[in-house]
């Protein structure tokens, strides 16, 4: 959508819009998308990856943020709600700014829905690759125990790594944790608890 469609909403007007808004809504390229609910499982795997993440960063100057922070991706014009973000950035910490997203996350972490799964592989990677800042995109699957793990080396190529049920633990580079495949899908039917 070009700016100059009747239609377009600016990023400011869409920024105003989410702080009164009782439903989040993702904005891509002059529109906004309203984001639906999740299941038990997309909440509880959110949950275990953020506690795993905010633990280890305590005092390392890195901040998780999980579900209702935005990213704010400049050169696709898009402000995501990622599952689980992490920023190292002196920008995104200035607690002055009183932001409601962040602009320079190392770690984004989307917990996969049947309805979300090819746009969040898609446009919405390819969106997030234009980060600098980005180092991991990692997808986790709600239905079933299988991880992928996106990294950019050096060079600024994109690697995959897959984890499944027969894996013990991931491996998150840019943030020099390993996390258990265990804790990450605890309390899911996944590994044999609750039901989600």
């Amino acid at each position: 959508m070009l700016a100059t469609d009747p239609l377009y909403l600016h990023p400011d007007d869409y920024l105003a819009g989410e702080l009164a808004s009782p439903v989040k809504h993702e904005y891509r390229q002059g529109e906004a998308f309203a984001m639906s609910g999740g299941t038990r499982a997309h909440s509880i795997i959110t949950g275990n990856l953020f506690g795993n993440l905010w633990t280890h960063l305590r005092g390392s100057g890195c901040r998780a943020f999980a579900e209702n922070m935005k990213v704010r991706v400049q050169a696709a014009n898009a402000f995501y709600y990622p599952d689980v973000a992490v920023t190292c950035s002196d920008r995104d910490r200035d607690q002055q700014l009183q932001r409601h997203f962040i602009d320079d996350p190392r770690l984004i972490v989307e917990v996969l829905s049947p309805s979300t799964a090819a746009f969040d592989r898609g446009e919405k990677f390819a969106d997030y690759r234009t980060l600098e800042s980005l180092s991991e995109y990692v997808l986790v699957s709600s239905d079933r125990v299988a991880i992928e793990v996106f990294r950019r080396d050096d060079a600024g190529n994109w690697t995959r790594a897959m984890y499944d049920e027969r894996d013990d633990s991931i491996l998150l580079m840019s943030m020099d944790l390993t996390i258990g495949l265990r804790d990450i899908y605890e309390d899911t039917s996944l590994f044999g608890g609750a039901k989600d």
